[in-house]
């Protein structure tokens, strides 16, 4: 945790990561005022999710042949220079074209792709094994933080200055992330691998590792189930349960998000403060806080008052953020250095993926049915996920990998 390293991934990426929050703010504000929309926004966390699903598909190639840290610079420097040329179409009124605007959304989201995995794979090579579990839980932290203030600042800046103005702090909030990761040193030597075969054969690699392995095959099953299961927080959903459920303004949707988000970092933080404890029952927490977030889903679907909604989403950020910390922690002291990137760029791929297939269902059958059913569903698809998890019980034991730190 002491590491420079550590700190500069961390500090940068909260940078990176506040500055994508900031950019579909203003661009989402730039998009409503030309074209008056809601089909239009709509398109926005979609191509974004789409982009995601196909930079995490083509990830393996990448990931064979340059370092996690040349990744990362790589994204971070190709991205300002896309966000630069949105600000200068922007600022001069070179277009008004929604499908040009668009394109950004999909290109970035698309080299972010590859640069989430490895992120996340960098991390446990900056920080010695036993802090792991720290380590993931004040990253969860300050990613929820940022998550937290990053939309109500972004909108408050919109709302008193203009979303060109949002666009254009994100080019400065990206210069500084790209050269804090600049500085970050991969104590991890790198070995470039080539497949001698078809390049389909490495597009498979962390797929091929996820199926041999019970472990990771076990985990990745929960995901599928929970990536489906979460949508119903999205805004289209969320929003339609306030209002016709609640009988609530729209207000309460925000509020509802706030609950979680704080549940979020008071998850990470109780972690951060129990390590020793959450490092001896990691399996224990797997499996309580996977039938909690059920239970809460289940408990919130059912409410019509308003304040006990608040609680139960607020309980559900932390159980999902205890369970989180949890699975990451499972994946990271059991896989190599170098299967783990290629585990994260699939579960980027398949989540993203599920995602955008997902929204599309639920929304439809908010629209033609009662919205509670769809948080009904979610709660049973959450609890399927817990039962597999006491079933599969046995697998979810730490498998010791070859890890940089041994201290």
């Amino acid at each position: 945790m002491k590491s420079a390293s550590f700190r500069f991934l961390w500090i940068g990426q909260s940078m990176a990561n506040l500055g994508d929050i900031f950019y579909i703010v203003g661009l989402i504000s730039i998009l409503y005022a030309s074209t008056d929309s809601p089909f239009t926004l709509a398109l926005v966390p979609f191509l974004s999710m789409f982009g995601r699903f196909i930079s995490g598909m083509i990830s393996p190639l990448l990931l064979n042949r340059y370092p996690l840290k040349k990744l990362l610079v790589y994204s971070q420097v190709s991205k300002t220079l896309l966000l630069y040329l949105l600000a200068l179409i922007l600022v001069f009124h070179m277009t008004s074209s929604v499908l040009v605007l668009l394109s950004f959304v999909f290109t970035i989201a698309f080299l972010d792709g590859w640069a989430a995995p490895a992120s996340q794979a960098m991390l446990p090579r900056l920080v010695p094994k036993n802090e792991l579990v720290k380590a993931n839980s004040f990253f969860s932290v300050i990613y929820e933080t940022v998550n937290l203030g990053g939309w109500a600042i972004g909108g408050l800046i919109v709302a008193f200055l203009s979303g060109q103005t949002v666009i254009l702090i994100t080019v400065v909030l990206y210069l500084m992330a790209t050269l804090l990761m600049t500085k970050i040193i991969d104590p991890t030597e790198f070995q470039r691998k080539i497949s001698k075969g078809r390049q389909i054969g490495e597009l498979k690699e962390g797929w091929q590792i996820v199926w041999r392995n019970p472990l990771y095959k076990s985990l990745y099953v929960i995901i599928v189930f929970e990536a489906v299961a979460n949508v119903v927080w999205i805004a289209s959903i969320l929003y339609v349960f306030v209002t016709e459920i609640l009988g609530e303004t729209e207000a309460w949707w925000g509020y509802i998000n706030t609950s979680f988000f704080i549940g979020m970092v008071v998850g990470g933080i109780i972690c951060s403060r129990f390590t020793l404890i959450f490092e001896k029952k990691l399996k224990c927490v797997l499996i309580i806080f996977s039938f909690g977030i059920s239970i809460m889903t289940f408990l919130f679907g059912l409410t019509e008052m308003a304040w006990l909604s608040l609680i139960f989403a607020g309980l559900n950020g932390v159980f999902q953020q205890l369970k989180a910390i949890a699975s990451n922690t499972f994946l990271q002291k059991s896989a190599s250095t170098e299967e783990l990137p290629k585990i994260y760029a699939a579960q980027s791929a398949l989540v993203s993926l599920l995602f955008a297939v997902s929204s599309l269902l639920f929304g439809a059958l908010a629209e033609i049915g009662n919205v509670r059913i769809t948080f009904i569903i979610s709660a049973a698809l959450l609890g399927i996920a817990a039962i597999y998890t006491v079933i599969r019980h046995r697998r979810f034991a730490i498998e010791e990998s070859n890890f940089p730190f041994e201290r």
